[in-house]
């Protein structure tokens, strides 16, 4: 797990990933630094070299917002970039929690609202746990189901992999959405075991984990490639479910009148259970 400097952490991780011709400045044939220097960074942001250097190594954690923003434009981070470095900078570190784990409970009206709702759908927590889901999201991606952890299924299963053509974008996306998620509370026990699991069991994971990607929304759509039906394209909604502790609905849909709608379709009939013949039918005469 990462040390406590939170915002030195990221400063550094962005600092790193951008390149001098980015900012218009010019690149000796002898540069061998990874990215900006500090010295270059404090430079646009219009501080001085040690205090930028103060920043990083954690000496001073809550600079001004104007001095956020100023080196949110050095490092060309986007909106999601600087409210999240606005939160690491206003953030006052406590002691570490308890491990005990807060019980997840979800709404009546959600469950019935999964059990009813025609496409694939889901609940999960801010660890990517899953809390609920209806049977029709199962038969899409059996990772889905109750007890499965989204985004370690799809770091380390292989199974669930190939269930991603897109995989390259979508772990570089979830990874970006679980660090803009969890913010600066990142002592809570539960978001370090996940984190430390993830960093042991898989490389790709390690990378983008050091890059501090940011990014509260995911991509609207993302493909599913299904053993049986085929390869679909879904749109995907999001919904905070209110009197729920950080608990979000999660629904699959397709496009009207597209392939992935029939395919869609064809999964549910697929899926759906048989019916069961009534009394009346089991008892007329000719019948077992």
């Amino acid at each position: 797990m990462e040390s406590r400097n939170l915002l030195g952490d990221f400063l550094r991780a962005r600092r790193e990933l951008v390149q001098p011709e980015d900012v218009g400045l010019t690149v000796g044939p002898r540069r061998r630094v990874l990215g900006l220097r500090r010295e270059e960074v404090a430079m646009l942001a219009g501080i001085s070299a040690e205090y930028y250097l103060r920043l990083e190594q954690g000496r001073d954690k809550h600079p001004s917002e104007q001095v956020v923003e100023a080196l949110a434009r050095a490092l060309q981070l986007d909106h999601e970039g600087l409210t999240y470095a606005l939160t690491l900078a206003r953030s006052r570190t406590g002691p570490t929690r308890p491990a005990a784990r807060p019980t997840e409970r979800v709404p009546v009206g959600t469950r019935l609202l999964l059990e009813s709702i025609n496409v694939p759908a889901f609940v999960m927590n801010r660890y990517r746990d899953v809390v609920a889901s209806n049977p029709l999201a199962v038969a899409l991606e059996p990772s889905l189901h109750v007890g499965a952890n989204r985004i370690l299924s799809l770091f380390t299963d292989p199974q669930v992999r190939a269930y991603h053509p897109d995989w390259s974008q979508n772990t570089a996306s979830v990874v970006a959405q679980l660090r803009a998620d969890i913010g600066a509370d990142d002592d809570d026990p539960r978001f370090q075991s996940l984190v430390g699991e993830l960093s042991m069991k898989s490389e790709r994971f390690r990378q983008l984990w050091a890059r501090h990607d940011v990014k509260v929304n995911g991509s609207p759509s993302g493909l599913i490639d299904h053993p049986v039906v085929g390869e679909l394209t879904l749109l995907r909604q999001k919904f905070s479910i209110v009197g729920a502790d950080r608990l979000t609905f999660v629904a699959y849909h397709a496009e009207p009148g597209s392939v992935s709608a029939e395919r869609l379709a064809m999964l549910a009939s697929l899926s759906a259970p048989s019916p069961i013949p009534d009394a009346t039918e089991r008892t007329r005469p000719g019948r077992e």
